[in-house]
């Protein structure tokens, strides 16, 4: 698995026009070509050479949104080695962003500020950081809650993530009783909002699936899971296929749990996101792949 060497700046081909109707030529943008060849190197294990070219976009950033996107990236950059603290670090810039934004923009900075505390829990929690995991998804719920009216994100919706998480955590931790309260209460959040739910209800399986995968009940894991697969939105999603990996390994079946691995892996190839940063190396080191 390797890339041709680039440099920073490169420009590729400009991509084709659609089918049905030409489109003119979009100009050139090395920032974003340099972007996507550092998220190939996330994706391929060279996060080294990926940071490089992250920082050289951070110091070279036009303006602060294009300097808090680089951040950001570098964030996600660090999410592929597992590593926690660097990851807040560069998130809590994007938040510090986003914060002077607040007057221009108010539901859009404050939704920002709590989805970067989020990415970086969801980070931190695969990690293993439970402690600072929770920490961040609390707060994520508390600066989401502060959008102002009229709001364009409900507070059911901050309800039902913070639930999701905190039911995540405590399964992580063994912590079965804990774990049950909080899926208790993520799914009385959904049932309180159809809107809502309509949008966020697919996400409950992989909740179910996940508690059972870490309190040790294999085969409500593997159907909840399955189940979480099948559902529209969740069919692709690295991730749900990496935890029915983890249960089927767990279950003993290796060449299932192969199966899955290897699709979460091809999956995670082209996303630069905290599913795709824990899946992609997670995958490649159960699949032995260099």
């Amino acid at each position: 698995m390797r890339i041709s060497p680039l440099v920073l700046g490169l420009v590729l081909p400009a991509a084709l026009a659609a089918q049905d109707a030409p489109r003119p030529a979009q100009p050139p943008s090395p920032r974003a070509d340099s972007t996507r060849m550092a998220n190939r190197l996330d994706a391929d294990g060279q996060t080294t050479r990926a940071r490089e070219i992250f920082a050289a976009l951070i110091a070279s950033s036009p303006t602060p949104a294009a300097k808090a996107a680089a951040q950001r990236a570098m964030a996600m950059s660090y999410a592929f080695d597992g590593d926690c603290t660097n990851t807040v670090k560069y998130e809590e810039l994007v938040m510090a962003y986003w914060r002077t934004r607040e007057a221009e923009e108010p539901q859009n900075a404050f939704y920002q500020q709590g989805e970067m505390a989020n990415e970086a829990a969801r980070v931190c929690i695969d990690a293993g950081d439970l402690k600072t995991a929770e920490k961040y998804y609390r707060l994520g719920s508390e600066l989401g809650n502060k959008e102002p009216a009229p709001r364009t994100h409900p507070k059911s919706l901050w309800d039902f993530r913070l639930e999701h998480a905190l039911a995540r955590v405590a399964a992580r931790r063994g912590d079965k009783a804990a774990a049950a309260r909080h899926v208790a209460a993520a799914r009385k959040a959904l049932d309180s909002d159809s809107a809502m739910a309509a949008q966020q209800e697919r996400f409950f399986p992989y909740l179910t699936g996940y508690v059972a995968l870490y309190t040790g009940e294999l085969a409500t894991a593997e159907s909840d899971l399955s189940k979480a697969l099948s559902m529209r939105g969740s069919e692709r999603d690295p991730f749900f296929h990496a935890l029915l990996g983890m249960a089927y390994e767990k279950k003993g079946d290796a060449a299932k749990a192969k199966e899955y691995y290897e699709k979460a892996y091809d999956l995670a190839a082209n996303a630069h996101n905290p599913p795709a940063a824990f899946t992609r190396p997670f995958a490649r080191q159960k699949l032995a792949t260099p």
